[in-house]
């Protein structure tokens, strides 16, 4: 595996500090705006009243559980094949912001759900196959802590691999089985009304800038820890 501490150099570029804290500030401002947008600019849905108004935050979490997840998949990938510590340290990132967005996923849809089915959780497919998606990276995450060196960076590829195969069934699972949950796929001939798909794509946006500040802002993190680990090996 490359030098830990040798990697992605224009992280380390003074320049990079500035423009991540601009992702952050439109990555805020959109949020603010999404939030106005989700509570007063949003029309109230007809049958689940304003319950439905999770859905603005509940569709963005999975959005951005599944891309973190995925990018997690290529960094996995790209890891086994150039042996480079680089994209460990991307998965890593991916992984951990992954788990945080589907933990929001869990926590918001049982909300939803009461409302719309009655129940806080069914055993739903696409409830189910996402709940499976949570523990395989938790169980990621806990591999990490366990094993050492280039072997654990190993055993987490393949399972961030194995993981991210999940993602298409959870997508599809609403066409497989029989299942309440509606299909993430909003059209104008699903009844969405074009307030609600504005507001959902301002809300898809804000979230997408703060996976890329976090992502960015986590990654650099490793990265000086990888230095903190180098200078610490040369000195002793």
């Amino acid at each position: 595996m490359s030098s830990p501490g040798l990697y992605w150099k224009f992280l380390e570029d003074k320049r990079i500090a500035p423009i991540a804290r601009v992702i952050g500030i439109v990555a805020l401002l959109n949020i603010a705006i999404g939030l106005y947008m989700a509570l007063f600019y949003a029309p109230m849905e007809r049958t689940m009243g304003d319950a439905q108004r999770i859905f603005y935050f509940h569709v963005p979490s999975a959005w951005i559980g599944f891309l973190a997840f995925f990018v997690v998949f290529v960094a996995s990938v790209l890891f086994l094949w150039q042996r480079e510590r680089k994209w460990d340290a991307l998965a890593l990132a991916a992984a951990e912001i992954g788990v945080v967005f589907t933990t929001l996923v869990l926590l918001t849809g049982p909300l939803w759900a009461k409302k719309a089915w009655g129940a806080f959780w069914v055993w739903d497919a696409r409830l189910t196959t996402t709940l499976i998606l949570w523990m395989i990276y938790v169980g990621y995450l806990m591999l990490r802590s366990t094993a050492e060196g280039e072997r654990r960076a190993r055993f987490a590829a393949v399972l961030g691999i194995v993981g991210a195969l999940d993602i298409p069934i959870i997508y599809f699972s609403v066409q497989i089985w029989r299942t309440q949950h509606p299909e993430l796929l909003i059209t104008e001939s699903g009844g969405l009304a074009p307030p609600m798909t504005q507001t959902l794509m301002v809300c898809l946006l804000s979230f997408t800038f703060l996976f890329a500040y976090l992502l960015i802002q986590r990654v650099r993190l490793e990265q000086a820890r990888d230095q903190v680990n180098v200078l610490r090996e040369a000195m002793g």
